[in-house]
C-alpha cells in the first residue's frame, strides 16, 4: 500500500478527466495518470525491497516511475544528472542498486556491470545490474536521495514514504494551494522539486508541467540560458515555480531589463542556499511574488516557509506543522519529520531529532533566522553543497602549491586563492593543473577563476595556524577585496 498513490487515487476518482501531468510530448488526465502508475507497478514488483535507480530527464515518465516504485515497495534511487560519472558509479555501488530505469535512447554509460536490459514501454527500459554485496538500508526506506555532494562521495539520505507525504501535506496546508498549476524548474532528482513541486501541487488537485531541463534553460549545473527560461515561462504561464537563489537573480535581472513576468505566477518559492535580503527586496520591488524557505534532505526537504499571509523579511519563515524547531548552543535542531538514517551508516538510524549544522535563532514571533554554518561547507547560489577541503585536497596534490583556499559560498561558481611553494612558479603551470583537476570534478565544484594571494599567508597575520593550516575566517576578512575582485573579473 502506498499512502502517496492512495491519496492521488482518491483525487483521481473525483476528477478523472482533469489535467494532471504535461510534458513536451504528451499530457495525462488523472484517470490515465493513475492507470500508468498501476501498470508500471506490476512491472516493478519483481524488485520489491530492492534498490532501483532512476536516471531520466524531467518528464511524465519520471513521476510515473517514482510513484510506481513507491507502490511496488521498491527503494528508489534518483540519480542527479549533474553528478560526475565517478559519483554516479559510487552511488550505485553504495546502494547496491539492482537495476537502473532510463530512457530508451539514453543508456547511462556509467552502469558498468550490466547483465540484461528489458523494455518497459516505448520510452523507458530497465537495465539490471550485477549485485556484489548487501547494502545496509534502514527499514521502511522508500527513497534514497543524494544531494549534490559536499565531498566526492556524498552520503545517501534514506526517507520513508511518510517522510515525503508529511512534507507535501504540510506545504499544502501552509500555502493553501488550490488546484495549482506548477512548472518544475529544478531537476526532479532534487528532493525539493520532487516533494514540493510534484506531490504538493498534485495533492491540491492541480497539475504539473514537466519539461526537459534544456527546455527550461539548464546547460550544465552552473550554466543557464536566460532567454530560453523566460520564453518557457511566457509559454507555459504557470502559477507556481521553485527557484534557487541564482535563478532568482537571473529572473529578477530579466524583469528589471523589461521582461514581463506572466500574470499567472503567484508563488515563487526560493531556497536551497542562502538568499540575501537585498536580493529579496530587489525581487519584490520588481513585482516578483517571492517567498523564502529553508530545509534539508534529512528532514524530507522543506522545514520552514514564508507564506502569503505570514511573511517576515530577513527570515526563512515559521516552521511547518509537521516539525518542531529548537535552538541548542546557537545550532538549529529539527524534531519530528527526520530521516530514517544514512545509507550504510547504522549508527545514524532511528534518530528523533537532527542537528542541522546551521546556526540561527527563532525571533519573538516564531520566525527562523539563519546566521551561518558551523562547518566549512559552501552552498553555491545554485544550491550545490561543496566541501572546500575536498576540492583543495585535489589541488594540493600538485607539489607546486603550498596553500589554497576554495571560495564560493552563495556564489554561482567556485574560485580559489593560491600560494605557490616557490615564487618562481609560472602561473601557466597552475592554470594547467587547475584545468586537469577540473576534469575530475563535477561542474558545480570546478574552479572557474583563481589568483595568487596578494600577500602570503602567515602565522603573524593570523592567516595560518602555528602548524601551518590556513585560517578560513581570517583569510575571508584579510583578503575580502581580492575575493570580491575574483568574482568581478569573472563576471
Amino acid at each position: 500500500m502506498s499512502i502517496l498513490v492512495n491519496a492521488l487515487r482518491a483525487i483521481a476518482a473525483l476528477q478523472p478527466d482533469s489535467l494532471a501531468l504535461t510534458d513536451n510530448k504528451r499530457s495525462l488526465n488523472w484517470a490515465d495518470f493513475i492507470a500508468e502508475v498501476d501498470h508500471l507497478t506490476l512491472f516493478l514488483q519483481a524488485y520489491k525491497n530492492e534498490v532501483v535507480a532512476l536516471y531520466e530527464d524531467n518528464g511524465i515518465d519520471w513521476v510515473i516511475a517514482d510513484l510506481a516504485s513507491q507502490q511496488a515497495g521498491v527503494i528508489l534511487l534518483p540519480l542527479p544528472a549533474f553528478f560526475s560519472t565517478k559519483q554516479s558509479q559510487s552511488v550505485l555501488a553504495q546502494a547496491n542498486a539492482m537495476a537502473v530505469i532510463h530512457s530508451q535512447h539514453d543508456a547511462p554509460l556509467f552502469t558498468s556491470g550490466l547483465s540484461t536490459t528489458t523494455a518497459i514501454n516505448d520510452r523507458l527500459q530497465l537495465s539490471a545490474l550485477i549485485s556484489h554485496w548487501k547494502a545496509a538500508i534502514p527499514p521502511a526506506t522508500s527513497k534514497i536521495t543524494f544531494t549534490s555532494g559536499s565531498t566526492g562521495s556524498p552520503k545517501g539520505v534514506c526517507l520513508s514514504e511518510k517522510n515525503q507525504f508529511d512534507v507535501a501535506q504540510a506545504l499544502l496546508e501552509k500555502t493553501a494551494y488550490q488546484a495549482i498549476n506548477h512548472l518544475c524548474v529544478l531537476p526532479l532528482s532534487t528532493l525539493l522539486e520532487n516533494v514540493a513541486g510534484v506531490y504538493a501541487p498534485l495533492f491540491s488537485g492541480g497539475s504539473v508541467t514537466l519539461l526537459p531541463l534544456d527546455t527550461i534553460g539548464f546547460n550544465g549545473s552552473s550554466q543557464f540560458d536566460v532567454a530560453q527560461f523566460t520564453r518557457t515561462l511566457s509559454r507555459i504561464k504557470p502559477e507556481s515555480i521553485i527557484l534557487l537563489p541564482q535563478l532568482l537573480i537571473i529572473l529578477c535581472e530579466a524583469v528589471t531589463k523589461g521582461y514581463c513576468l506572466p500574470a499567472s505566477i503567484k508563488f515563487i518559492a526560493v531556497g536551497g542556499s542562502k538568499v540575501s535580503t537585498e536580493l529579496l527586496n530587489r525581487s519584490r520591488a520588481a513585482g516578483l511574488p517571492v517567498f523564502e524557505g529553508y530545509g534539508l534532505s534529512e528532514c524530507g526537504s522543506v522545514v520552514c516557509l514564508n507564506a502569503i499571509d505570514m511573511i517576515k523579511a530577513g527570515t526563512v519563515g515559521k516552521p511547518l506543522s509537521h516539525v518542531d524547531v529548537r535552538i541548542q548552543n546557537d545550532e538549529i535542531i529539527i524534531q519530528g519529520n527526520v530521516f530514517l538514517g544514512y545509507l550504510n551508516h547504522p549508527e545514524s538510524w532511528q534518530q528523533t531529532e537532527y542537528a542541522t549544522g546551521d546556526l540561527g535563532y527563532l525571533d519573538s514571533d516564531g520566525f527562523l533566522c539563519i546566521r551561518g554554518r558551523k562547518k566549512n561547507l559552501l552552498i553555491s547560489s545554485y544550491g550545490r553543497n561543496i566541501s572546500p577541503e575536498w576540492v583543495e585536497s585535489e589541488l594540493l596534490a600538485n607539489p607546486s602549491i603550498a596553500h589554497c583556499i576554495v571560495l564560493g559560498d552563495a556564489m554561482p561558481y567556485c574560485t580559489a586563492l593560491i600560494q605557490p611553494r616557490e615564487q618562481i612558479t609560472e602561473s601557466s603551470v597552475i592554470d594547467q593543473w587547475i584545468k586537469q583537476v577540473n576534469q575530475t570534478l563535477p561542474d558545480y565544484a570546478r574552479i572557474m577563476a583563481w589568483q595568487y594571494f596578494c600577500e602570503p599567508l602567515s602565522v603573524s597575520r593570523g592567516t595560518l595556524t602555528t602548524n601551518g593550516r590556513p585560517v578560513r575566517q581570517a583569510i575571508s576578512s584579510c583578503y575580502q577585496q581580492q575575493i570580491n575582485d575574483l568574482y568581478k573579473e569573472q563576471a
